[in-house]
């Protein structure tokens, strides 16, 4: 039997450090953007001076990147690894804007950053880039797999059909801050899902 080891002295409490300094960076940059939302506010949250942040964090761009890996990290973990294929990912989806729904800050952060993100001269430009180039592979292979299985409907054109449903995933969330007691996601986001099936979701 193998056990693992629990992380015990200073590289533990450095770590449980570096956890609080991400969170406390969550809600700075997910309320006030990445040029905006300053380390010494972050700093604050977590009772360090700014010099004690980049103990842990060097850069600005080093802490960002660690939010947005934080972020992707609890996704996939909510979703499941490995990846499911097909109906079972469109399903999956749905339920992480359940989740996300749950979890407002991960909502504020994706809209605020991705907005600021198309800028071409922004820090976070080839990440959503790159994350979109991602995600539309993920559900146009979805879309494949379930037209070879014979669940989706022959009309529905698979590029279009992932570029529009990651358009909604995004909308919504745009429109669920806004709206929180009238939009609900999940909903909305399953009920175009079934449109593009002969399956249930």
């Amino acid at each position: 039997m193998v056990q693992t080891r629990r992380a015990r002295g200073p590289y533990a409490k450095s770590r449980g450090r570096r956890a609080e300094i991400v969170g406390a960076a969550v809600e700075v940059f997910s309320t006030a953007g990445y040029h905006k939302g300053s380390l010494r506010e972050v700093a604050d949250k977590v009772g360090l001076s700014q010099a004690g942040l980049l103990h842990h964090f060097p850069s600005k761009e080093r802490l960002l990147q660690a939010v947005l890996t934080w972020r992707d990290e609890g996704a996939v973990e909510h979703i499941g690894r490995p990846l499911p294929e097909g109906t079972d990912l469109l399903r999956a989806l749905v339920l992480l804007a359940e989740h996300n729904a749950r979890a407002p800050e991960l909502v504020e952060l994706h809209v605020v950053l991705s907005a600021e993100g198309t800028s071409a001269d922004h820090p976070l430009h080839a990440y959503f880039v790159d994350r979109y180039a991602f995600v539309y592979d993920l559900v146009l292979r979805a879309l494949g797999h379930a037209e070879a299985h014979g669940q989706l409907r022959p009309e529905v054109d698979r590029p279009s059909a992932a570029r529009t449903l990651i358009a909604l995933m995004d909308g919504l969330q745009a429109q669920w801050l806004l709206h929180r007691h009238e939009v609900d996601m999940p909903t909305d986001l399953r009920r175009y899902v079934q449109a593009l099936l002969t399956v249930d979701l």
